[in-house]
């Protein structure tokens, strides 16, 4: 199991240290001027070369990516021109926005379409069968801009249960935040629990045509104890992957759901970002997003090896 550990962190500090030279380089073919984005067209051009070189622009591209990956390694992000405030602490805030968004939107939907795919498995071409998949099915085509605004415009503004902005001020505590995040969750929710249903419900199906499964029920083994003890074990191991993809999405990729809401998240942060064109703040935010990924795989990784021993000896 160690040995299987150490082989996947190896592949994760590959998969960072590529996505870095990515990500650095894809930010400094990006058309315009930095200089002239940030201090705007009528700035003079002393003043640009200065925000230049305070920048470390003038420098070879190479040295540029050697310094700033070393600086990030030892935890100095650099100073953002466009807010005027270091950048590790406004995005470890809004990653922990994300966070409390994710939290409470995995809470909803995880289960529920796991539950739900479950059901629908050992419900198989029935009319409930078709009623989970289809239901499920109907909200993925719904962007997420339009079924937000359905929920704001019933449960914000018909019922006035939840608010229908959340832009929480700094510094919100979670239950604080909790009324704030219920319709962001639901909006998220809807378009994650078709997948999470779809591939719970197909690998179970797979498992209970399996040889072992069918010896298990005619040696008379109590049907609750198959699925949980047979079944489930083995089922789970691809929505596992499923739901591990889905929480690097969950922090880092709601840009939609928080632009509807006005949502403080690492998303839209990444937005502001590009929009201003402030190179130290896309490069930190998007390389951090790229660890919360491939933290999650390996999250899922490790899982599958419990789950499933012979994994972590192939």
């Amino acid at each position: 199991m160690a040995r299987f550990i150490v082989r996947r962190l190896g592949f994760m500090v590959m998969t960072v240290v590529l996505a870095s030279i990515i990500i650095f380089f894809a930010t400094t073919i990006l058309p315009g001027d930095v200089a002239s984005q940030i201090l705007g067209r009528f700035a003079t051009e002393e003043a640009k070369s200065q925000l230049r070189t305070e920048l470390g622009l003038d420098k070879p591209v190479v040295v540029q990516y050697g310094t700033w990956l070393g600086n990030f390694v030892r935890g100095d992000w650099g100073e953002s021109p466009s807010m005027n405030t270091l950048v590790r602490p406004i995005v470890f805030e809004r990653l922990g926005n994300s966070l409390m968004l994710a939290v409470v939107a995995f809470v909803m939907y995880v289960p529920l379409g796991i539950l739900l795919g479950l059901i629908a498995a050992l419900k198989k071409n029935t009319w409930v069968d078709q009623t989970i998949s289809v239901g499920s099915l109907a909200f993925i085509g719904l962007p997420e801009f339009v079924s937000g605004l359905i929920l704001i415009a019933i449960f914000a503004i018909h019922f006035k249960w939840f608010p229908s902005q959340s832009a929480i001020p700094p510094g919100t505590g979670f239950v604080e935040a909790l009324p704030y995040l219920i319709l962001p969750a639901i909006t998220v929710a809807l378009t994650s629990l078709a997948y999470v249903v779809r591939m719970t419900r197909s690998s179970t199906v797979d498992v209970l045509q399996m040889d072992y499964v069918r010896t298990a029920n005619l040696k008379g083994i109590p049907p609750r104890k198959v699925l949980f003890t047979h079944v489930l074990r083995n089922s789970l191991l691809p929505t596992v992957t499923v739901v591990a993809i889905g929480i690097g999405w969950l922090i880092g990729g709601l840009i939609v759901t928080e632009s509807v809401y006005g949502y403080p998240g690492l998303g839209r942060l990444l937005l502001f970002a590009i929009q201003r064109r402030d190179l130290v703040l896309i490069q930190s935010t998007a390389l951090l997003i790229v660890l919360i990924y491939v933290v999650a795989n390996l999250i899922a990784d490790i899982l599958y090896a419990v789950l499933n021993p012979r994994i972590r000896y192939s």
